[in-house]
């Protein structure tokens, strides 16, 4: 089985010499309706054995940069706060080694642990959140560490959080965006038009880190997640997006989470192995002046 992202040979998967740094969480222990989250990294990274290594967009092979692959965040059985530790902990090395972070999840808490070890270096940090939901609860079912709470532990360490995709609102996250300033792109509003791209790299600051929950994309296109809502974008809108922003923007870690995997298909995790990779061709093309 495949060990490493992308099934690259050793010289490219040297940590040393790599340029990325992928980190695998196995996590799910708040999720709210189906589980099997925490088999998500394990299903990207078997599926990015089968993603072509030259990009036909960017017209190179991002590889090159080298993409190392860490062990895993084992899940802490002191509960979702020292899971959160656990986290950091284990971000905080390759953030403090210049590596370009990205998390594997597991469930959408796991953000909140990346974000805190890469936020320091970045006074203003911005972060894109493509999402199906919100995720700015206080507290959910007893937890404020719940993944439904994910985005609001987030603003610990954020200047400002822009959520692309929304769907599904609770009450009492309607209320907070009124106090928080946080102004959603909804699923509707990317319809039809391309002029939401523009609205979103407006409102994003210099530094992003972009977090990106699986179900975003309309499930149509990404079965495999465990709270799936009608609706969302499609590959192009995310791709584009996610372009514009690494062109424009300075991008400094990102993670792709909450994918469940479905047996006998792998549409969802060869979706996200190949997002993942896209975006690390946009960086790397954007620090070789190719972008």
């Amino acid at each position: 089985m495949t060990r490493n992202f992308l099934g690259l040979d050793p010289s490219l998967c040297n940590y040393e010499d790599a340029r990325f740094a992928v980190l695998p969480i196995p996590y799910e222990a708040t999720v709210t309706f189906q589980s099997g989250t925490a088999r998500g990294p394990e299903a990207i990274i078997r599926a990015s054995a089968q993603v072509e290594l030259f990009d036909e967009e960017l017209l190179f092979d991002p590889s090159q940069a080298g993409v190392a692959t860490l062990g895993p965040v084992l899940a802490d059985l002191g509960g979702p706060e020292q899971m959160q530790e656990a986290i950091f902990t284990a971000a905080r090395r390759p953030v403090r080694d210049g590596k370009f972070l990205l998390g594997l999840g597991g469930e959408h808490s796991v953000t909140a642990g990346l974000v805190r070890a890469i936020a320091p270096a970045h006074e203003k940090l911005s972060i894109l959140q493509i999402d199906a939901h919100l995720d700015l609860r206080n507290e959910y079912e007893g937890s404020p560490w719940s993944h439904a709470c994910v985005m609001r532990r987030c603003l610990d360490h954020a200047n400002t959080i822009v959520p692309v995709g929304i769907r599904n609102v609770s009450e009492e996250e309607h209320g907070f965006l009124g106090k928080s300033g946080i102004q959603p792109i909804f699923a509707r509003e990317c319809l039809g038009s391309d002029d939401w791209i523009d609205t979103v790299l407006e409102s994003l600051g210099d530094d992003v880190y972009v977090t990106i929950d699986i179900d975003g994309f309309d499930p149509a296109f990404a079965p495999g997640t465990g709270t799936p809502e009608p609706g969302g974008l499609d590959w192009y809108q995310v791709a584009d997006l996610l372009r514009l922003v690494c062109a424009e923007k300075h991008v400094v870690g990102a993670d792709v989470v909450e994918v469940m995997p479905i047996p006998g298909q792998a549409v969802t995790e060869f979706l996200a192995a190949r997002l993942a990779y896209k975006l690390i061709g946009f960086i790397a093309a954007r620090e070789s002046g190719r972008l």
